[in-house]
């Protein structure tokens, strides 16, 4: 019986090295994957992939001529996808078709704003620009699926590639989750490129990354007259004025000063003539919060003040988040297992000093939705070289891509996915080990 024993755990630590050496150790067997993004053949592809998408921007839920670009790239790598999801989405696969599953994820979206900058490849759409990296973001992944796709050999398991449409404000990722095609996934990885972080480094952090986002409007509805003979009219401009004056009270006077909120009214609609109090007045504004009760008691608290202050100035106050037009983002939070996990990773490619924490953003990302649904990470990818010039960040008119940084984030995707897949079959292997020497 003893030798039984012995012989199943040859056979179970022959299969580990085996199957799970060659790719998790990233041994000379596996080439390194930045060196292979850098190469010309991968380089260039990607730049070619993103100026043409550069220069054909689409809004959220309209990216048909991106999502056909993408599927064009997939059917010239041989890779199956599923078409269409969530309206526009693109999403393919990569290995045994078998678990385990292991995602990665790119929006494709652009914004509703005019490029100034003059180049060569500047969107020859009036009043759409690619202003926040989305057509980087897209041929990178791309990137990563033309490297991965060649090391297909390598795979216990299956990566998949989520190309989402509307990020900014369409809550894309939740129609990709609504639409199952990640229920199986075990984790999913996501970056963001942005300037203001060395090319060649990686920012992030475990737990609350990036503020969950909401929107408010508030119609405050009085009785209009004579500025004259403010005793025959209620005021809606004076209520609406006590209203946001008591809605920072919520963030000053009732949230713990270590919890970071914020509450800002950005709008403010009433009146059309100095002499004549208005009927009506509507204000509009955002909320944001880094741990989803804090972000849902706001929301609670944003209604119960608006429509309590409005009464105390004899108004009526209706309320309204929005929610039919622009989603509330729930907060990015970074799986603790992953971040360790990632650190792992861009360390080994990058080098350990590469690889920075950071502060939390009140900026909102709808990876959260996936973090919802699954583990997730979502990362920071540097692209600043300032010896060449500053680049604007992000939703400005005048926002550049450094191009040298798509291999650094190809690379990335690559080694996460692959080695995450390696990692989750290890597991597998140790467990099944556990089991068959017990008996």
């Amino acid at each position: 019986m003893g030798s039984f024993k012995w012989i199943n755990l040859f056979i179970i630590i022959f299969k580990y090295f085996l199957t799970i050496t060659p790719i998790f150790s990233y041994s000379n067997e596996v080439p390194n994957f930045l060196d292979l993004a850098k190469e010309p053949q991968v380089f260039d592809w990607m730049v070619d992939i993103r100026r043409k998408i550069h220069e054909n921007p689409e809004l959220g839920y309209e990216e048909f001529e991106t999502s056909k670009l993408i599927r064009e790239k997939l059917d010239e790598l041989g890779i199956p996808y599923k078409h269409p999801v969530a309206v526009t989405g693109v999403v393919g696969y990569i290995g045994t078709g078998l678990p385990p599953f292991v995602a990665l994820r790119a929006d494709m979206d652009a914004l509703l704003m005019q490029e100034l900058v003059e180049w060569e490849h500047k969107s020859k759409v009036p009043g759409k620009m690619h202003a926040c990296g989305h057509d980087a973001h897209v041929s990178m992944l791309l990137g990563a699926a033309k490297i991965l796709k060649d090391h297909e050999k390598y795979f216990n398991g299956t990566v998949v590639l989520v190309f989402q449409p509307a990020e900014e404000g369409g809550a894309g990722a939740k129609k990709i989750v609504d639409a199952g095609v990640l229920e199986n996934v075990s984790a999913i990885f996501g970056l963001h490129i942005l300037p203001g972080i060395p090319l060649g480094e990686v920012a992030s952090k475990s737990g609350p990354m990036s503020a969950g986002c909401g929107l408010f409007e508030a119609i405050i509805s009085g009785r209009g007259g004579h500025a004259a003979l403010p005793q025959h009219s209620i005021d809606p401009i004076l209520a609406a004025s006590n209203v946001i004056v008591s809605l920072q009270h919520i963030v000053s006077r009732e949230v713990d000063p270590l919890d970071s909120q914020v509450v800002t009214v950005g709008m403010f609609q009433g009146g059309g003539a100095f002499n004549v109090i208005p009927d009506s007045v509507t204000i509009g504004g955002t909320f944001r919060a880094f741990l989803r009760e804090s972000f849902t008691q706001l929301k609670h608290r944003i209604e119960q003040v608006i429509s309590g202050q409005a009464a105390v100035q004899r108004c009526n106050a209706t309320v309204s988040f929005l929610e039919e037009k622009k989603p509330l983002i729930p907060p990015t939070v970074n799986n603790g297992d992953l971040h360790d996990y990632f650190k792992s990773v861009a360390g080994s490619l990058l080098g350990t000093d590469k690889v920075k924490g950071m502060e939390q953003m009140t900026g909102s990302e709808d990876f959260a939705f996936y973090q919802e649904a699954l583990p997730g990470y979502l990362f920071l990818l540097g692209m600043e070289d300032i010896s060449a010039e500053r680049l604007p960040g992000p939703h400005s008119p005048y926002y550049k891509v450094n191009e040298d940084a798509l291999p650094y984030g190809a690379a990335l995707h690559a080694s996460l996915a692959a080695g995450y897949l390696a990692k989750l079959h290890h597991e597998v292997l140790v467990v099944e080990g556990k089991y068959h020497d017990e008996l």
